[in-house]
């Protein structure tokens, strides 16, 4: 009976160290089989113990170099493995996955072995007894190997965590949550607890590694203020990371992609934690980098030099069309013209392996690149045509507007991507989704969509937000405009959905109860897509709510009127106002925004030299690390408006800053490198026309002679106002039309008057006008009118559309202004004719017409 209850005993104690995985001493294991062996000979025949503990078996499991190994090992030992070797098993097979190539990862053989079987069950048997780390660990691994989209060992897994999850550590926390993101649970109930347990020990948190990683994952369902207090902890431990954590930067510049906010002092802190560590950067990071930046529209000149060099360098070496297209897709846009030329001619190579996922990649980077290369175009489209069933309605609106961009024309490949936008959109009821598809019907030929379409459109518009009923008014105002051929039958219907969808958002805004609610509709928004009618209400609404403008959101706010052409006095005079006195907490990189609705709209506001002031002088200290492109656009819209501050100019007249300026136009697509040449361009003018004492000299002429070779083409208005300009002033021989002025404005038409305001012929006096006197930037200098006869007169007469002048009232737009006032100190009379004055209907007819040009040029008056 004692030899019984000994030998129990000992079982017992054994067994219980064995599962608390207390570390026995080997040869306290001994002991007791040796005690239990001079009790019981015959049992210990039977049975066979063997002196046995945890970490022997692990140490084993460590020497092991390939899956099979670890296999036979589980097949060997699965009787007796706890659930710590359980999960060291699982942590050996991924160590040995993470340590091959992606060419060379076996997942699915490793699942489908039989014993990786035996290891799934053992696990599911055991996972009560793993600690909190064992667990999540085992979690992790068995996601990345699992096969089916619901296993059951993933399931239990989670759920026992969320039973322990108040007792994690932020650590186990951030991969736990990981787990869950694996699963596409970002808006789960789980990740909403996980939320709030970062939330309630936020301020006690000072990993920042972990952190970041809980960032990026609860980051769908948090509040903006929880933003805000997370990016203001961000940047409070930013400092206490290592300069080389690369991850950790990545992250957190993905947190601010997620949310949607391009923070300057942080994405700056992340930039050079990147530019520090160039050595660590492959293909994969450089392409998630930029793709972020771009999103979050933060230039960096120098991180893009620094990848455009490194992914250059990889062009020979990436020869399997899986690394070469993400080569491609990330190099192309930034690339200058003899590696883009290399870039396409290797790509035209391989193009007959692409997959359809590639090919659309590839597509897009053309689009990026402005490249209307026709032979890589017909390849990437025969392999998109091929594959065109199994894209899905977003990749078809991106390849939709990509071909659309490239000017694409194929009658059967455009049939075939109009019927499968019209199938997706008879089953969709995601309004989105919805906007979306209608957009990219929009854009192909004959838009027009029939009832089934439109009733579609209607069903969804309850429960639309203004950036999707923006969407659909867009593409309802295309269609009336190219369905020429449909405008009995369709045109009706397209008009009474506009009066619904302007029903619609009128109800949005006049239910909006704050400025941030607002906001989250409004930010997609481009304000000149709105209809007028829906564009006055939404600026009506953002005056009701001017006193929320703040430092946080004045750069947004400001960024969406410039886009709108709506001058509000109201909201400008609040912004600046808020830019006067919280100038401390705006970023400096953003004073751009913040000036550009006053340049573009020409208006001043009260405090005008205060405003302007503070907004220069906070930038003062910045302007050598200014990226080029902004220096130059910031330079142009303070011109616009008449503000001439010396030293940003003289920072941006200076050859090493064109010289880096010329650095990033070849990186540039052609179309926005061609517009900040042409602002430099105006720059330059404005200077020498209005500030000749700052001695700049003018270096455009070139540039303009290119610019300016295809001038000379009048729309249907000017050559009617020709014709009669003919007439008024006696002769065709007395009226010049697009004609070119020194410092290469364009005048729309142009007669002189002697001194007892006759017309003179031209052809009778010098009156060239393109060129230049000796010393243009000299003081008083009468640039055109010394060459005239004495006591005569040149005039220029410009036709302004209605792009010329602000949505809401005729008030002349900045350029259009700065114009005039050039063309008035090179010696003309300007007369303005504005659109909307010469359709009126006080000259609807010829003689009422004449009779105002005479009015206009001679200051008659018909009795």
């Amino acid at each position: 009976m004692l030899n019984q209850f000994f030998y129990r005993s000992c079982i017992l104690e054994w067994v219980y160290s064995h599962r608390n995985g207390s570390k026995i001493h080997e040869g306290k294991t001994v002991l007791y089989m040796l005690r239990l062996r001079a009790i019981c000979p015959f049992s210990w025949r039977v049975f066979q113990f063997r002196p046995i503990s945890c970490e022997p078996l692990i140490i084993q499991m460590n020497k092991c170099t390939d899956e099979e190994q670890i296999f036979d090992f589980i097949e060997r030992n699965k009787a007796i493995l706890s659930e710590k070797q359980v999960g060291c098993a699982f942590d050996m097979l991924w160590k040995l996955q993470k340590q091959k190539t992606s060419l060379l990862k076996n997942f699915e053989d490793v699942r489908d072995h039989p014993q990786f079987l035996t290891l799934h069950n053992l696990a599911t048997n055991k996972f009560k007894l793993m600690n909190d780390d064992t667990l999540v660990n085992v979690l992790h691994i068995t996601q990345q190997f699992a096969g089916e989209s619901h296993d059951p060992l993933v399931e239990a897994l989670v759920t026992e965590a969320w039973r322990r999850l108040e007792r994690f550590d932020i650590k186990l926390l951030s991969e736990f949550s990981s787990c869950l993101a694996d699963q596409h649970l970002y808006f789960s109930p789980l990740m909403g607890k996980i939320a709030d347990i970062v939330h309630r020990n936020l301020e006690t948190t000072q990993d920042l590694s972990s952190l970041s990683v809980l960032m990026v994952n609860i980051s769908s369902l948090i509040s903006r203020h929880f933003q805000q207090q997370l990016v203001n902890k961000t940047e409070l431990l930013f400092d206490t990371i290592d300069s080389s954590e690369v991850n950790v930067a990545t992250r957190i510049t993905r947190f601010l992609r997620n949310i949607k906010y391009c923070y300057q002092p942080l994405l700056e802190k992340c930039n050079n934690v990147f530019l520090s560590n160039v050595d660590q950067l492959d293909l994969d990071s450089i392409s998630k980098i930029l793709r972020l930046y771009k999103f979050l529209q933060f230039n960096s000149f120098e991180f893009i030099m620094m990848a455009k060099k490194k992914l250059t360098e990889m062009i020979p070496l990436c020869n399997h069309p899986a690394s070469f297209v993400k080569l491609f897709v990330t190099l192309g846009p930034i690339a200058g013209p003899e590696e883009k030329k290399q870039l396409k001619s290797t790509l035209l190579l391989m193009s007959e392996d692409l997959t359809g996922e590639q090919a659309l990649a590839v597509l897009r980077a053309m689009e990026d690149m402005e490249s209307r290369n026709s032979h890589l175009i017909k390849r990437v489209t025969s392999v998109l045509h091929k594959h065109l069933d199994s894209y899905k309605p977003l990749e078809l609106l991106k390849i939709t507007q990509a071909l659309t961009f490239l000017h694409f024309q194929r009658k059967e490949f455009s049939a075939k991507l109009r019927e499968l936008l019209l199938s997706y959109l008879k089953i969709s009821f995601i309004p989105t989704e919805v906007s979306f598809l209608v957009y990219a019907i929009s854009l192909l030929p004959s838009p027009h969509l029939d009832e089934v379409g439109i009733s579609r459109i209607e069903a969804v518009l309850p429960q639309c937000d203004l950036n999707n009923l923006s969407s659909f008014a867009t593409s309802v105002l295309r269609w009336i405009q190219c369905d020429h051929m449909y405008l009995d039958s369709i045109t009706g219907k397209q008009l009474k959905l506009l009066q619904k969808l302007d029903h619609y958002g009128r109800q949005r805004l006049q239910h909006s109860n704050s400025l941030d609610l607002l906001w989250e509709e409004l930010k997609y928004v481009r304000g000149n897509t709105f209809p007028e009618s829906l564009l006055e209400e939404t600026i009506a609404t953002l005056q009701h709510f001017v006193d929320e403008i703040n430092y946080i959101n004045v750069v947004e706010i400001a960024s969406f009127i410039s886009n709108t052409d709506y001058l509000s006095t109201l909201l400008l005079d609040r912004i600046a106002s808020v830019a006067v006195q919280q100038i401390e907490k705006i970023h400096p990189f953003t004073i751009l925004a913040i000036i550009l609705p006053f340049s573009t709209l020409n208006y001043d506001p009260p405090q005008r030299d205060e405003f302007f002031g503070t907004c220069v002088q906070h930038l003062n200290s910045y302007l050598g690390i200014l990226d080029p492109l902004m220096l130059v656009y910031l330079g142009f819209s303070l011109a616009t408006l008449q503000y001439f501050p010396e030293d940003l100019l003289k920072s941006i007249f200076n050859i090493e800053f064109l010289s880096r300026l010329d650095s990033q136009l070849e990186i540039l697509s052609s179309s926005l490198s061609a517009r900040v040449q042409f602002h430099l361009m105006e720059l330059n003018r404005s200077i020498c026309l209005e500030c000749p004492e700052f001695q700049i000299p003018w270096f455009h002429d070139r540039f303009c002679q290119q610019y300016n070779k295809g001038i000379g083409v009048m729309n249907g208005a000017q050559q009617q106002i020709y014709k009669m300009l003919a007439e008024v002033l006696g002769g065709i021989n007395c009226v010049k039309a697009s004609v070119l002025t020194p410092y290469y404005h364009t005048v729309d038409f142009e007669c002189i008057l002697d001194k007892r305001k006759k017309p003179l012929p031209y052809g009778s006096h010098n009156t060239a006008l393109g060129q230049l006197p000796e010393m243009p930037w000299e003081p008083n200098t009468e640039i055109v009118g010394s060459r005239l006869p004495p006591g005569a007169e040149r005039i220029a007469l410009e036709f302004l559309d209605s792009k010329s002048f602000c949505r809401n009232i005729p008030h002349m737009k900045g350029k259009f202004a700065m114009k005039k006032r050039h063309l008035e100190i090179l010696g003309y009379r300007v007369i303005q004719i504005s659109q909307f004055e010469w359709n009126s209907m006080a000259l609807s007819t010829k003689d009422a017409r004449m009779d105002y040009l005479r009015e206009r040029i001679f200051g008659e008056v018909k009795s």
